[in-house]
């Protein structure tokens, strides 16, 4: 098992865009996830037989909705309603999406790579074309898991789809940078190694992405969405590349 938890180089400054991205996802889970996530669904909720006809739809057989009823909360109705739906898509939905996450580490995992790899993709591209380009590559990340996803249209949250834009702008602009991973090999190896940029995120591609999509499309893990938004950062990165020529 390998983590991610630095690159090497690092620009000058500070990536003020990027702080504010993290800043604004930990105050949504903070100010919204937390609170709501303790508290139990309202019956009178109007959402909620929508939600419920939703649920019927994936619980394995002999699950029942009672038991549904009792572990919902206030959260996953918010969820059901800001999360992208396929179903019932919306402007709105393609940008909260991207602000609302399933837990705790979802949240983690997710600011740990923003961290990672924006501050270089921000310095690059300077701090209002940084925030343009992640939202526009987090809106094809999710058109993307639209078409690849099989199964009900749940609910899609989480930032990951804009930050696998994010790396698609890294793997272009920094071919000679490396990452330090944490290796985890149990009992052998514990600790930090170098490694090239561009075998991590091909890994994360690959590894990681392509191939649980391949042998699991209908998987709870939106891997769609990574692929989509890793491929149009990269997309656009070559097209600024071609452009500037």
């Amino acid at each position: 098992m390998f983590i991610p938890v630095g690159d090497y180089p690092n620009p000058r400054g500070v990536p003020w865009m990027t702080v504010l991205l993290i800043a604004a996802n930990v105050a949504v889970f903070l100010l919204i996830t937390l609170p709501l996530s303790a508290t139990p669904v309202s019956l009178r909720d109007p959402r909620l037989p929508e939600y419920l006809d939703l649920m019927a739809r994936v619980l394995p057989a002999g699950a029942s909705l009672e038991a549904v009823v009792r572990q919902t909360t206030a959260y996953d109705l918010l969820v059901f309603e800001y999360g992208f739906r396929s179903d019932r898509a919306s402007l709105l939905t393609l940008f909260t999406s991207m602000f609302l996450h399933g837990g705790f580490l979802h949240l983690a995992g997710n600011m740990l790579f923003l961290w990672i790899y924006g501050d270089n993709v921000e310095h690059r591209l300077g701090a209002v074309p940084f925030l343009f380009w992640y939202l526009i590559t987090g809106v094809a990340a999710t058109l993307t898991h639209v078409f690849v996803a099989l199964g009900p249209p749940l609910p899609l949250v989480g930032a990951s789809g804009a930050i696998s834009g994010v790396l698609g702008f890294y793997f272009l602009l920094f071919p000679g940078h490396f990452v330090r991973v944490l290796l985890l090999l149990f009992p052998f190896y514990v600790g930090t190694v170098m490694i090239p940029a561009r075998i991590v995120l091909g890994l994360y591609l690959v590894v990681d992405n392509l191939l649980p999509l391949i042998l699991t499309p209908a998987g709870p893990v939106a891997h769609g969405a990574h692929i989509g938004g890793f491929l149009a950062g990269l997309a656009v990165a070559a097209w600024m590349r071609v452009a500037r020529k």
